[in-house]
């Protein structure tokens, strides 16, 4: 086949993708009559997860990246034909929270950026905002203390979590060797202790309030530079001096959407809870033994100061299983004679990592 044949072959292929876009459209327009008779909202994490794991079973030789990116921003699009949403995040602009803001969401949303974790709490609760979006844990540094707390008085629901594959990228418009000051927040600094010791050992490093207010910082300035993302480089006119300077190639951030309704489960669930223990010995082992006895797999187990009395502790746990799971309801009813008390933040499909 020539290549004037391809190209005519690809055009009419396109014509055939848009045709079927328009019609997933119209059939969005009667998905959302169905769903304002029955009461439900908009956004439905279970159903998309499900939508995008058929998706991705079928990929064939599509880059599961690329097909992700591609039908999140088609299902945003048809979302969005229902209602466009209005999502709370914490800022500024071209963070990671809005790149994972974005994956989820799409473009046709109304991101808002926020200053603050709880100020993002704040817009949901107030239905401001229909969802938020906020860090909740980083591979290599750990979890995000103040979103933890939140939970402590917050009534928000985890709605769903997405995990974000983050790159590191060195911004500037200066030559590397002529370095002299290095913006970014102090995370991105910890990530990328090893590549700063070898490259750059003797330019000052400069902590911004986020990457994007160091991306800002180093635009501004000569002889300098900003540990941020690839998007920010482009929102600051900056050059990428150097790639993926992140120490670890398993560099993770784990987002969570925050919102008031619970979820449906998919069978594919992760729930979140949070309780406290009375100060006494085995206490804990005693609250921990309903997971080995119903046979639930944690996946993450975290410890906070409870603020309201000396040396009270919040443990935090995530494990794999949805709340109205039979062994689940009977675990955390098991674990109610063991604890002070136990909230469920959450169940939630499961996610797997993206890159941005």
């Amino acid at each position: 086949m020539d290549l004037n044949e391809a190209r005519k072959k690809i055009d009419r292929v396109d014509s055939e993708i848009l045709s079927l876009l328009q019609q997933r459209l119209k059939l969005a327009g009667d998905v959302a009559k169905s769903k304002a008779e029955k009461g439900k909202p908009i956004f439905i994490p279970s159903r998309e997860s499900e939508i995008m794991n058929s998706l991705l079973s079928k990929r064939g030789e599509i880059p599961a990246k690329s097909l992700k990116g591609i039908f999140s921003e088609v299902i945003a699009m048809t979302r969005a034909a229902e209602k466009p949403l209005s999502i709370a995040y914490l800022g500024p602009k071209t963070t990671f929270t809005h790149a994972a803001a974005l994956h989820k969401f799409g473009s046709t949303a109304e991101l808002v950026a926020h200053d603050s974790i709880s100020s993002v709490f704040n817009s949901v609760e107030k239905r401001e905002s229909d969802y938020g979006v906020v860090p909740i844990e980083n591979s290599i540094e750990g979890s995000v203390s103040h979103t933890l707390d939140m939970f402590l008085d917050s009534s928000l629901n985890i709605v769903a979590e997405i995990m974000l594959d983050v790159k590191h990228h060195l911004l500037s418009n200066s030559p590397l060797k002529g370095t002299k000051t290095v913006y970014s927040h102090p995370q991105a600094f910890a990530q990328c202790r090893t590549w700063l010791a070898k490259n750059l050992p003797n330019a000052e490093l400069v902590e911004a309030s986020s990457t994007a207010r160091a991306a800002e910082l180093a635009s501004k300035n000569k002889e300098s530079a900003a540990i941020a993302s690839e998007m920010a480089a482009e929102e600051f006119s900056l050059k990428i001096v150097s790639k993926c300077i992140e120490d670890s190639s398993s560099n993770v951030t784990r987002f969570i959407v925050i919102g008031k309704e619970q979820n449906q489960k998919t069978g594919k669930d992760k729930t979140s809870i949070m309780f406290s223990v009375q100060h006494k010995p085995g206490a804990l082992f005693s609250a921990l033994q309903p997971f080995q006895k119903h046979g639930l797999n944690m996946t993450k187990i975290e410890s906070r100061p409870a603020k309201k009395k000396l040396w009270e502790v919040v443990f935090f746990i995530d494990f794999e299983g949805f709340r109205s799971d039979e062994t689940v309801k009977k675990a955390l009813s098991d674990m109610g004679h063991h604890c002070l008390f136990v909230k469920v933040l959450g169940s939630y499909p499961e996610e797997v990592s993206v890159s941005w």
